[in-house]
């Protein structure tokens, strides 16, 4: 399909940026892999769209006090070829490297994928294993909004209205840490039928500290908090087995034409068994 007509502009500044994501009739764009779709099927229609993805305010990796920062219209592309990101967090780049095509890595932006909060999307698994803090940014000012505090649903946030995600931080691992992903994906599209990202750190043989996120098994990624129970304990198959099936008690898993909830149940058990047990091996 066509998409309706609508003005396109490119802000001038942050400034510029923040005043258009508080108008109606609005919709900012950087890479514009999520909202073209949109655009293209008329499941969007503003009235204007105001590209912010060549603003400098919004790109870059730094190293903070805190750990690695993240502009949100960093491009996949740029996570990749990040040396900064290879040493601090790999599991960005192997998250990554899986995700679209080419073209998808080289225009797609970290922060426009987060905020469109795809269930099936790769990313939001990993800021939840790695705890990261997503600033949003308004005309009235900024806030931090922890990544397990930011997905509400499929295809919503914690942002309002006249928010733009601006920046991700996410912490310096903890000593030791090895970090994994793993995903099962549907073959024409892509996107994650289950994809779970793990950090694992081990000391003297015991799991000093455990975290995983989940995406696409159910209608909004989350964070598996029964990890947390692996501290203290070897990981050893059984150990990790037992929490793979911890992890998703519970779950209410969506089914479509894709997989059945049973099915994706299962693959989310084996998702979260291997990324755990590649996390643990990564370890030390």
């Amino acid at each position: 399909m066509i998409p309706a007509a609508f003005e396109y502009t490119r802000a001038r500044s942050l400034a510029d940026a923040l005043k258009a994501a508080g108008t109606r009739g609005t919709k900012v764009i950087a890479g514009g892999q999520s909202l073209v779709p949109l655009l293209r099927f008329r499941l969007a229609q503003p009235s204007v769209v105001v590209d912010i993805g060549h603003l400098p305010q919004l790109q870059g990796i730094k190293r903070a006090k805190q750990g690695t920062v993240i502009g949100a219209a960093t491009t996949y592309r740029d996570l990749l070829d990040s040396k900064l990101l290879h040493n601090t967090h790999p599991i960005i780049a192997e998250t990554t490297a899986g995700i679209g095509d080419r073209q998808v890595r080289n225009r797609g932006t970290i922060g426009g994928g987060l905020a469109h909060a795809d269930p099936a999307s790769d990313m939001p698994a990993v800021v939840l294993a790695l705890d990261a803090v997503l600033t949003l940014q308004s005309r009235r000012g900024k806030r931090s909004v922890p990544a397990r505090k930011f997905f509400k649903g499929p295809f919503a946030t914690a942002m309002k209205k006249d928010e733009l995600l601006t920046e991700i931080l996410l912490p310096f691992l903890p000593q030791g840490a090895g970090t994994a992903y793993e995903s099962f994906e549907q073959a024409a599209s892509g996107y994650a039928l289950v994809g779970v990202a793990a950090v694992v750190a081990v000391s003297g043989g015991a799991v000093t500290h455990a975290a995983v996120g989940i995406t696409g098994l159910a209608d909004t990624p989350f964070f598996a908090a029964s990890a947390a129970k692996l501290i203290g304990r070897t990981p050893n198959k059984e150990i990790l087995r037992a929490a793979a099936a911890a992890a998703v008690e519970g779950v209410s898993a969506n089914e479509d034409i894709h997989a059945s909830a049973e099915y994706r149940l299962h693959l989310a058990r084996v998702a979260v068994r291997k990324a755990l047990t590649t996390a643990a091996g990564r370890a030390g």
